[in-house]
């Protein structure tokens, strides 16, 4: 090992140090340890693993520092990027230069070794770098020892040299009469003084010394009884002095006040540092949120009254940049630790452990944009001030600044009503809903005015665009990739985690839609609007439900792409993995992307065409002065001579008609600048960048959930069977089932049990549908003993049930399956009837009383064959026709259910089950009822039989025919029953 070097002798122990580590094997001469040195070894000479990229490192390093910054932990990104910076140019033992790859393989073990930076509290610790040793060795005594030198006779006394006198005498005290700066010491600072160095940017000798002290040095105008500033004698530089001798002179009890005398450009900075967020002032004073100006501040040159009413007004704004940067402050420097009792405000979190929600972040990020560029302004404002090149006036400042301080008032406004106004305990859903729906009705406000507010217009619609992005983010992230993100609950739509994915009410019961309640008081309150897939629109005389404006057109498709996409990612389909991996494969980009790029080619889209632009202009204005002398002469009609309001009103038909005409066309240019935007502008950018991408995200999620439902879970086939056998469209399948049991009827036989009915439905079922049979089952129910009095309603006791699997069983539910059994019941009832009168033998008849009851029973064949018929042709297969092709048509699952729902409904009501028509039913009941008594006397013989009990069935029959025709006809020319006017006749 003597011909190692030192790097890999140090290899070497560090290695067995890891085996004794992870082994725990003491004795290096064990065997065990030495295997497990050999395989280190070997591993560390002749590994196959890939060098460290460098590139791959770096973009972690930015990548974990936007994270730090999008979470607003600003402390810790910036400690992140120093760090790594710091130990990236710091050099490695044994190795030599900055940013090897020694360098990047430690930090990419270490991003290896992490688990979640983002996620870990980390306050960084102040390190004291070692001192390194002093050696004290004297190593001239050690080097000289033994040695014979001869020291002079003071061997004490230091040697001299030239330059120790020079030295010497540039350190000499400076003295009042070579630099007229007063300098008063005292020993202390004498002794101190000779200790350190004190470092001076310009020489005593110089004769421009004093004027550059007097130059670069601030007159303390800050304290009690600062001297005076020199200042011109011109009149016009002492205006305070002239009047205060005026109002001396005019009224005797004036009595002159102590003043604070500034000069303009001291109070240009103050302002410059008042609008740029600085708390400590001299001129400005801060007392519990409040700017106010101090009394006693005057200039020379400016009355008090002037000046002091110039300073309010800069206050104002003062104070809504102060109430601005507070909330900004407590945004992004939010901290889980509880505050000072007395420091939270209105619109600070409610409770400790929760961070600001997404919409707020994103509004600071929006608010904080602005101000970065309006403190770059003041900078600027202040360089020019410093540098002294050209004469800089407050009126100037504050005309230049004129433009910035009226989007100031804009923003503040804005924070007032969309956020300082909000109840603290007000949930975050209103909060979010009301600062959108501020931001909203702010862009249309200001637009209403017209060109004089486009900056405010511009400012405003950049600040939604911003604010709003969250909320398209938790939309995109919905309706993708199906995940209702929104830990917050700030979204309108919040998911209702009891109910899971594969439960029955997963469509209906999964989501709640909220809603805003506004009052003229501006009180908020929440409101459950509505479940599912539809919001509620009721309200008191005094209350309206509102929610995010700008999501109404499309709120109905979000929630039907969400539902569908969530539906998706648990079904186990094909479709759902090729979406998935289409989009991964594409890069897909974000709504909130599209949406951003939608914009910036409408709004530039004036840039591309610049004739066509300025023919539109002349184009716009002669029809401007065309409009304009019409309207100027129907106002002179009734005595109005008003050229503005002409002027106005031609501009309002003009643009009216100019809209309808470019919208109608399909083919809207942007006839503004890309810095402003219109009101007609906004709500058609909205219709035509941001709803069509999701319009096609809600077409393409709910085709394929309809593609899955048809193709692989066998919607289409679970609907026809409900038809098949609720309905009795598999007519001999079911007749095999209804006809044992009407012939054990005849019999006079005990049919009412379960197992027999069961049995008979399995084996009429089996034969030609076997995949249903082990999804049919019958029940029974019981009934009022008061309706067995009448033979058709013993069948009510029957139940049928069909087994239907998730997910259709979405679409057919149990509710449904209710309404099939109420049409299954009554078909049954008219079926037995007719089997009934169909299965009675004929022998000749000779006496009168015989052919009397072949006549009635014709008679009532003709009834029920006219009924039958009319149930199953007029509605049950003309309806499921139309039924037929609108599910094909269906574009959503929730279109399909409210087809689904109206076909039922539909059936339900034309085959008289409504409780409002019950009397209709219970006619017909009774001519049913009269059909099956007949047959059962028909079968006892005839020898039963008196022509008085002929006449009196024969007599009811016919009352209640003529009921139902009177009814049915009145009911027609109604047109009640469209669909009952061909029998009738």
């Amino acid at each position: 090992m003597t011909h190692w070097s030192t790097f890999e002798k140090e290899t070497e122990r560090e290695t067995k140090k890891l085996i004794r580590c992870i082994s725990g094997v003491e004795d290096e001469e064990d065997q065990n340890f030495q295997l497990a040195l050999k395989f280190a070894w070997s591993n560390f000479k002749f590994h196959r693993y890939l060098d460290v990229d460098s590139h791959k490192v770096q973009r972690s390093i930015n990548g974990i520092y936007e994270k730090l910054m999008v979470h607003s932990d600003l402390s810790k990104a910036e400690s992140w990027m120093r760090l790594t910076e710091e130990f990236l140019n710091s050099p490695l033992p044994n190795t030599d230069g900055a940013k090897t790859d020694a360098h990047y393989s430690l930090l990419s073990l270490l991003l290896f070794l992490s688990g979640s930076p983002s996620n870990t509290d980390f306050t960084e610790r102040p390190r004291v770098k070692e001192a390194e040793e002093e050696d004290n060795f004297d190593w001239a005594r050690y080097l000289m020892e033994g040695e014979d030198i001869d020291m002079g006779p003071y061997p004490d006394t230091p040697e001299w040299s030239e330059e120790e006198s020079e030295d010497d005498d540039s350190q000499q005290p400076i003295s009042r009469e070579d630099s007229g700066i007063q300098l008063d010491r005292t020993p202390q600072e004498d002794q101190d003084n000779n200790n350190k160095t004190v470092p001076v940017t310009w020489t005593v000798g110089e004769p421009d010394a004093r004027a550059w002290l007097e130059q670069h040095v601030v007159t303390p105008y800050w304290v009690a009884h600062a001297p005076r500033f020199p200042h011109s004698l011109h009149l016009h530089s002492n205006l305070l002095n002239v009047w205060d001798q005026h109002l001396y002179n005019t009224d005797p009890l004036y009595l002159p006040e102590e003043k604070a005398f500034v000069t303009e450009t001291q109070v240009i900075r103050e302002t410059l540092w008042l609008l740029s967020g600085v708390k400590k002032h001299f001129i400005f004073q801060h007392h519990d949120g409040k700017v106010s100006v101090r009394n006693n501040v005057v200039v020379t040159h400016l009355t008090s009254n002037c000046l002091h009413s110039v300073l309010e007004h800069i206050a104002v704004y003062g104070q809504a940049v102060f109430r601005l940067q507070r909330f900004i402050d407590e945004v992004t420097g939010y901290s889980s630790e509880p505050c000072p009792p007395g420091s939270s405000s209105s619109y600070s979190s409610k409770k400790g452990s929760e961070p600001p929600f997404r919409t707020y972040q994103a509004f600071v990020w929006a608010l904080n944009k602005y101000f970065t560029s309006f403190k770059e302004e003041l900078t600027t404002i202040e360089r020019e001030l410093i540098c002294n090149d050209e004469t800089v006036t407050l009126s100037a400042v504050l005309e230049r600044l004129n433009p910035h301080l009226a989007q100031i008032k804009v923003l503040h406004k804005v924070f007032c009503t969309g956020v300082a106004e909000v109840p603290p305990e007000t949930p975050n859903v209103v909060r979010a809903s009301h600062l959108l729906n501020t931001l909203y009705k702010a862009i249309i406000e200001y637009d209403s005015v017209g060109e004089a507010s486009e900056q405010a217009v511009a400012l405003l619609f950049s600040l939604w665009t911003e604010t709003v992005r969250p909320y398209l983010e938790i939309v995109d992230e919905w309706i993708v990739h199906g995940h209702l993100f929104d830990p917050a609950k700030e979204f309108i739509i919040q998911r209702n985690k009891d109910v899971p994915v594969n439960h029955r009410d997963f469509w209906y019961a999964t989501y709640t839609l909220y809603s805003v309640s506004e009052t003229v008081d501006n009180e908020e309150k929440l409101n459950d609007a509505a479940s599912g897939s539809s919001g509620g629109d009721q309200g008191s005389s005094n209350r309206q439900l509102t929610m995010v404006s700008f999501l109404k057109p499309v709120l109905k498709q979000i929630i039907m792409a969400g539902k569908s996409m969530q539906l998706l990612k648990n079904l186990d389909c094909k479709e759902a993995e090729q979406s998935e991996r289409s989009s991964r494969d594409a890069e897909r980009k974000s709504l909130y992307t599209l949406f951003l790029e939608s914009v910036q080619s409408r709004l530039c889209s004036q840039e591309e065409s610049p004739t066509d632009t300025v023919t539109e202009h002349q184009a716009t204005k002669r029809s401007l002065i065309k409009m304009q002398s019409i309207i100027a002469q129907h106002l002179e009609i009734d005595d109005v001579h008003d050229p503005l309001l002409a002027i106005n009103f031609a501009r309002l038909y003009l643009e009216q008609s100019d809209f309808h005409e470019r919208f109608s066309g399909g083919d809207f240019i942007v006839d503004r600048s890309s810095q402003s935007v219109t009101c007609q502008t906004f709500e058609l950018t909205l219709r035509s960048c941001l709803y069509p991408h999701i319009e096609r995200r809600y077409i393409e999620c709910c085709g394929n959930l309809m593609k899955t439902l048809k193709k692989d879970y066998k919607l289409l086939e679970y609907l026809q069977a409900m038809r098949n056998y609720f309905l009795l469209e598999a007519g001999d399948t079911m007749y095999d089932f209804y006809t044992a049991i009407f012939d054990k009827v005849q019999e006079k036989e005990s049919w009412q049990q379960l197992s027999f009915l069961n049995v008979q439905l399995q084996e009429a079922v089996g034969q030609r549908h076997p995949e249903d049979s082990s999804r049919l089952s019958i029940f029974l129910e019981t009934i009022d003993p008061a309706r067995k009095k009448h033979p058709v309603n013993n069948l009510e006791v029957l139940t049928l049930s069909y087994k239907v699997p998730w997910p259709v069983d979405i679409v057919i539910s149990s509710e449904c399956q209710k309404i099939y059994n109420q049409v299954f019941l009554l078909l049954l009832q008219i079926k037995w009837a007719k089997y009934s009168l169909d299965t009675l033998r004929f022998t000749y008849y000779t006496t009168f009383s015989k052919i009397k009851m072949c006549l009635l029973r014709v008679k009532l064949m003709h009834f029920v064959n006219s009924l039958h018929n009319y149930i199953t042709t007029r509605i049950l297969h003309s309806t499921g026709l139309e039924f037929q092709h609108q599910v094909q048509e269906a574009k959503d699952l929730d279109q399909l259910i409210k087809i689904h729902y109206r076909y039922l409904a539909t059936i339900h009501d034309r085959c008289l089950l409504r409780e409002k028509v019950s009397f209709v039913k219970e006619a017909i009941m009774k001519v049913l009822n009269l059909v099956l008594i007949f047959s059962d006397r028909w079968q006892a013989g005839f020898g039963a039989w008196k022509i008085e009990s002929i006449d009196k069935m024969e007599s009811d029959f016919k009352n209640c025919h003529m009921f139902l025709v009177t009814i049915l006809n009145k009911a027609v020319c109604r047109g009640s029953f469209p669909h009952c006017k061909i029998d009738t006749q």
